[in-house]
């Protein structure tokens, strides 16, 4: 699942030396000087928005989402599967209470930035009783992105007006996906699809619940990110465009087109009158979008009177992320 690119604009620039020799003896170089040399970090813009279902619109709806922006940026989404409402159980509980640990685990040493290991951790912890589909990406400094999902919350990347990855759905059948749960016959973080992405500045990145993918095409999606002025609007347009198709009975959703291909379909009896199945799916919508961004670090590795300056290392990355929220649980 694996995509990567041939090359990056996240690579340090090189710095050259001058060609013609001084006959000053050489000066020792201010640490500040625009000479030192300097690496480039990847960094990510994050915007989010969440519309509830209509029917649920006064408890939040069952979706929930994660975002942190330290390090390369982390964001997480989990969508509680409604069945458990017929067993008198709110099926947002579980997924609200695996974002929080999916927060509380995120600098854990065993977790070690890997999304999989993340989920893990984040899964034991939850006692809410439930289930929850759920996607995790953490974006490396070089530009690497790491995914971990189960289920059908989705993942693409879009390049240069061009979605170049997208992840897979997993489901054991139609409108039945993969899922984290309290019961032993669910899934586990080994039963995740994992993969890892080479980005590029520039690069947006939309994730989000299925409540989005199943109501809006790829051509869609692009098309907004290129109208968006910011990942805020582009999230916001992209959640609203995905409610609008969902209450509509007439639009020929990927969700029903999706259904009509498993052979789930009106009555024969209606076929002959030119009917099929079609409309979009009412759900929670939850989309994440984010825009990789690349931040010039100084490179004090070797330098020992430097050794000092890592808070203003940290602080050069959140300046120059300043658009992203802060590290936040929504439900």
């Amino acid at each position: 699942m694996a995509a990567s690119s041939t090359a990056t604009r996240l690579s340090p620039p090189r710095l050259h030396a001058p060609t013609t020799p001084s006959p000053h003896l050489p000066l020792r170089r201010s640490r500040f000087s625009p000479l030192r040399a300097a690496k480039l970090e990847a960094v990510l813009t994050i915007g989010t928005h969440l519309i509830p279902h209509p029917r649920k619109a006064e408890t939040g709806g069952e979706d929930a989402f994660f975002v942190n922006g330290d390090d390369g940026g982390v964001f997480a989404v989990a969508d509680g599967v409604s069945g458990w409402s017929e067993k008198d159980v709110n099926p947002a509980l579980f997924s609200r209470e695996l974002m929080a640990h999916t927060s509380t685990f995120l600098k854990d040493e065993e977790v070690n930035h890997d999304p999989q290991l993340l989920l893990m951790k984040a899964h034991a912890a939850t006692t809410s009783v439930g289930s929850a589909t759920v996607i995790i990406a953490m974006l490396e400094k070089t530009g690497i992105l790491k995914i971990a999902s189960v289920g059908d919350c989705g993942l693409k990347v879009i390049r240069k007006g061009q979605v170049m990855f997208s992840t897979c759905p997993q489901e054991h059948y139609f409108d039945c996906p993969y899922q984290l749960s309290s019961e032993a016959i669910g899934q586990t973080y080994l039963d995740a699809l994992v993969c890892t992405v080479n980005l590029m500045e520039g690069d947006m990145i939309v994730s989000g619940s299925d409540g989005f993918f199943d109501n809006i095409f790829d051509q869609e999606i692009v098309s907004v990110i290129s109208e968006s002025p910011g990942v805020d609007e582009a999230a916001k347009a992209l959640a609203e465009l995905a409610r609008k198709h969902s209450v509509d009975v007439t639009f020929d959703s990927p969700y029903s087109m999706e259904a009509r291909s498993r052979g789930f379909d009106v009555p024969s009896w209606k076929k002959f009158i030119g009917g099929k199945l079609i409309g979009g799916k009412m759900d929670d919508i939850t989309v994440i979008v984010a825009q990789v961004k690349a931040v010039m670090i100084p490179d004090d590795e070797g330098v020992d009177e430097e050794k000092g300056q890592g808070d203003e290392q940290g602080s050069a990355v959140a300046v120059a992320s300043s658009e992203q929220k802060e590290d936040s649980i929504t439900t």
